[in-house]
């Protein structure tokens, strides 16, 4: 089969080696503009990108896939399927139909739950169980076509989004090398209820309010590890919080209960929070011993509760 494969990130760049290992044919690959990042806001090409020019593929990075141009670029492949993972650009219904076989998507959670954006982030926030993912043949709506094939994952409860979408992006590039083996497959439409909307991850989410419970918070804290990190003020200075445990005590939400080399220990809503490492503004993650050498914290101290 001739292929097109299109995403931008690691989680899509995992799905092509997995593809060009098993020897499909792929002659061209679509992925975002490269993108200031970084300090110094250098241009960066994407995962997708660097893979393809590392196996000698042809890459095409448009604006839009709206414009005929770029719909005359993908027509002259010829392909017989699209894959596409995490791409980041809306396929009009006319790119839609070019393939023979379609376009199929890989999509991070057990469709219809966690449509959208931030699939991953979202299953940890609300305290799922179990994630997957499912090969999806694309339509016109927000992740809502038929499901050609699934699998399913628990969430350990250590996960953050950067361990879960590790484990999520193998299963995915295993999954699609079985589906495309087995094309064309029965499409099993999705159920109507049990549909949920995964936004997009926003800064401002990353706040922690105390006022919560140490269960929720922790969710928070792993949810957000990469990006954006939980945030909390102590006197003042944000802090990110990367990594906690639930601990016994409690007391007055916000305010620090312990503070030593085995965690600062933050009273909750209900129970508390044992932070194990943290990062204070323009400086390094690090454990907690080595976080207070630097920065000292006394019981007593209070960290700030966002406006309710």
């Amino acid at each position: 089969m001739r292929l097109i494969f299109a995403g931008t990130p690691e989680f899509a760049a995992a799905a092509l080696r997995a593809i060009l290992d098993a020897g499909y044919q792929v002659p061209l690959v679509l992925t975002q503009p490269d993108r200031p990042a970084g300090r110094g806001m250098v241009m960066h090409a994407s995962p997708v990108k660097q893979q393809a020019l590392a196996a000698g593929i042809e890459v095409f990075q448009p604006l839009t896939l709206k414009d005929a141009a770029a719909q005359e670029r993908i027509q002259a492949v010829d392909a017989d399927v699209m894959v596409v993972a995490a791409y980041g650009l809306i396929l009009p219904q006319a790119v839609l139909d070019m393939p023979r076989l379609g376009c199929i998507n890989i999509h991070a959670s057990l469709l219809p739950r966690w449509r959208g954006a931030a699939p991953i982030q979202r299953a940890i926030l609300a305290g799922d169980s179990a994630t997957g993912v499912c090969i999806m043949q694309m339509e016109a709506g927000l992740d809502t076509g038929p499901v050609l094939l699934s699998g399913v994952l628990p969430i350990a409860g250590d996960d953050t989004s950067a361990t879960l979408h590790d484990k999520l992006a193998a299963l995915g590039a295993q999954l699609i090398v079985d589906a495309l083996g087995r094309l064309p497959l029965a499409a099993d439409p999705q159920p109507a209820d049990g549909v949920t909307y995964a936004a997009k991850i926003e800064k401002h989410e990353a706040a922690l309010d105390w006022r919560q419970s140490a269960g929720v918070l922790i969710r928070r804290v792993r949810a957000f590890n990469p990006f954006p990190g939980a945030i909390s003020i102590l006197d003042g200075n944000p802090l990110k919080i990367w990594s906690a445990e639930l601990a016994p005590e409690s007391g007055e939400p916000g305010v620090v209960l312990a503070a030593d080399k085995h965690g600062i220990v933050v009273a909750c809503g209900e129970g508390a929070l044992r932070l194990t490492e943290l990062q204070k503004a323009g400086g390094k993650r690090l454990p907690v011993q080595q976080f207070l050498a630097g920065t000292p914290v006394l019981p007593g101290s209070r960290f700030a509760l966002p406006d309710a």
